[in-house]
């Protein structure tokens, strides 16, 4: 997702293309392509635009393990989910569900409800439960620390989903692997769309749950990529925890639209449920359902989020997590442990769905990857 450097050579001729391409459109539009405000950050705009086309590809063929070890029989997972009112946690759980009833392995959904003495009482029935391996779904393991050292004690692998900043392995906390995409690069994305749909020149509120460090970390840096262009303003940093999204979200949009009534343009948000709570209040405030402002999640891609970006219902696009696939490779990656194998190091690739190329679809996973993880397990 990152540019690739130019010798100055190159990126000037680039620029000029740039100058020629974005002549005569109307700026602030999600399907702007015109005069450039952006004028305080052309190398920015320019390979922001680079960016989003390339995230915005139809082309998303499997490029994932095709190698690894025949399904172990007779295993047993527990699935401790953060909330399943979390639509990305929910969605990964469906995915491992439907890949264990595939290699023929036992699942149980735990739910920790939201709260660190509900998450907590969850792990701790799941390690009473003695499972042969344990997901941690979409919260920070290290908030449960006694919990996962009783796992450990117990040789139960943990897999992680969302639970660290950085897919792959972790040493601390102790997870097999942590299946994510990379935060970096989603936070580009979100960010470029935005920089690239305005032209470098947008007012921003930003939704985030700061109590989930993985969400911080996001937020951060998508603000950080905005500052890159000077004509993007942070208007606001809406921190609301996502148990409690449906209560507040209205009342802070509503507020919102009342201190930025004409600078509101955009917004990004760590998980698209903050548009589905955001939509009372912007529907009473009389703004059309296709923005201002436009919005677009960085991260999870529910089918809700995609109703609301085909229907063109107060958001405009999301950086989906592939939910079904990341919960098949929990499956797969959970397989290699007990094998005795490394994990996959597999990462999915970034994408932007919007309502140009999602062709009507409820959510976004790469291309044959239920083929290519039964033909492993099948040996």
């Amino acid at each position: 997702m990152y540019p690739n450097r130019k010798t100055a050579l190159v990126a000037a001729a680039l620029l000029a293309a740039a100058a020629t391409a974005v002549a005569g459109c109307e700026s602030g539009s999600p399907n702007a392509t015109g005069p450039s405000s952006g004028a305080g950050c052309p190398a920015v705009l320019q390979g922001a635009k680079a960016a989003v086309q390339r995230a915005e590809s139809k082309d998303t063929s499997w490029n994932g393990p095709t190698t690894g070890p025949r399904a172990v029989a007779g295993k047993s997972l527990v699935y401790v989910a953060q909330t399943m009112t979390n639509p990305g946690v929910a969605g990964v759980a469906k995915g491992v569900k439907e890949a264990a009833q595939a290699i023929g392995w036992d699942v149980r959904v735990i739910d920790g409800e939201g709260t660190p003495a509900g998450i907590q009482a969850a792990l701790s029935q799941a390690v009473t439960l003695k499972p042969s391996g344990i997901v941690i779904g979409g919260f920070d393991p290290r908030l449960t620390s006694q919990q996962v050292a009783q796992a450990g004690e117990a040789g139960i692998p943990l897999i992680g989903w969302h639970a660290v900043s950085s897919p792959g392995p972790s040493t601390s906390p102790r997870l097999f692997t942590n299946v994510t995409t990379k935060v970096e690069e989603v936070a580009k994305a979100s960010a470029d769309w935005i920089i690239a749909q305005s032209d470098g020149n947008a007012g921003v509120v930003v939704f985030t749950d700061d109590s989930i460090p993985f969400a911080g970390t996001k937020a951060r840096l998508i603000e950080r990529r905005l500052a890159a262009c000077p004509g993007v303003k942070l208007l606001a940093h809406a921190n609301i925890p996502i148990p409690d999204a449906g209560r507040r979200t209205p009342q802070e949009v509503s507020s919102l639209l009342s201190r930025f009534p004409k600078d509101w343009t955009y917004s990004v948000a760590i998980n698209d449920l903050y548009f589905d709570d955001a939509a009372p209040a912007f529907r009473a405030a009389g703004r059309p359902g296709a923005g201002p402002p436009f919005n677009i999640g960085a991260g999870d891609g529910d089918p809700s989020a995609f109703r609301r970006i085909n229907s063109k219902q107060f958001q405009s696009a999301t950086v989906p997590e592939p939910l079904s696939q990341q919960g098949w490779q929990i499956v797969d990656e959970f397989n290699r442990a007990f094998a005795g194998q490394p994990a996959s190091g597999y990462v999915a690739p970034v994408h932007i769905a919007t309502a140009a190329n999602s062709s009507g679809a409820a959510s976004w996973n790469p291309q044959g990857y239920q083929e290519a993880y039964e033909k492993i397990w099948r040996g």
